[in-house]
């Protein structure tokens, strides 16, 4: 499929969408939410793609949410854009960031410059954020007047509850090297090596066990959140049941036996 504002390449089990809108930023207009909710569900539905990255084109990673949009409604010029209207706007934001939490496969963030507001998001929602020692990171919804864009529920577990209240309250930029200092990135590269990292990474996990890696990162947003320890043991022990009954299982234990490494194949 061709797309206006991203474009996706797949190759050797890794999937790289990149936000391409650069002049722009990369901010995320309707048409964006739209491609990348549909580039999500290619990737989830593509048993060839392990992995996905997500990176943005140009200077920026991504500058949140194209709030242009709103211009009408706060100029008065445009008696049709109201509260409302802007709701049923951003509710398909909404949608794509789900989409994304929910995506099966591991999501590294290749973070190559700003994440501001949404961008922050986006690279947030992702299992593991690779970071340029260009980019910078901004909570920036308090500078337009907004308190969030889904921000709330990730930037506290990936930084505690203080500084999550800090960066939201001031909309404060902060560096890479910060941005690593309290939890927020993984890791930080020189900017140079930001993509043969993250496709370093993105090549180890691909080669993994699928339906394991699947389940895992089922199980660790799960337990992240639970207060049920034997609720989450008995989730996973439905998650060893599946497992053992894979072809992956039995490669995974054969190769240990012979001193090898593994071969597997995803089913």
């Amino acid at each position: 499929m061709r797309y206006e504002t991203i474009t996706i390449e797949k190759d050797e089990g890794i999937a790289t969408l990149t936000l391409n809108r650069p002049r722009k930023y990369n901010a995320v207009d309707p048409t964006m939410m739209r491609e990348v909710l549909s580039a999500l569900q290619e990737v989830g539905e593509d048993d060839d793609v392990r992995v996905l990255i997500i990176t943005g084109a140009g200077p920026a990673f991504c500058s949140g949410i194209d709030i242009t949009w709103m211009r009408g409604m706060i100029e008065g010029t445009s008696p049709e854009e109201t509260p409302l209207t802007y709701r049923r706007r951003i509710e398909p934001w909404y949608s794509m960031v789900l989409q994304l939490s929910n995506l099966a496969k591991p999501v590294i963030a290749a973070v190559n410059g700003i994440a501001a507001g949404g961008g922050l998001v986006l690279a947030m929602v992702a299992d593991i954020r690779i970071a340029s020692d260009k980019a910078a990171f901004s909570q920036v919804f308090v500078r337009r007047g907004l308190p969030d864009g889904a921000s709330t529920f990730f930037l506290p577990k990936l930084v505690g509850l203080g500084r999550a209240c800090e960066l939201a309250f001031t909309g404060k930029v902060i560096d890479a090297k910060e941005a690593e200092r309290i939890g927020l990135v993984n890791q930080v590269v020189p900017h140079d090596e930001l993509m043969k990292t993250a496709r370093q990474l993105a090549a180890g996990i691909a080669k993994g066990p699928a339906i394991a890696l699947q389940l895992a990162k089922q199980a660790l947003r799960r337990g992240y959140t639970s207060t049920d320890l034997a609720a989450h043991m008995e989730y996973e022990l439905n998650t060893i049941m599946i497992s053992i009954s894979t072809e992956d299982f039995r490669e995974g234990v054969k190769s240990f036996l012979e001193k090898r490494e593994p071969v597997f194949r995803g089913r």
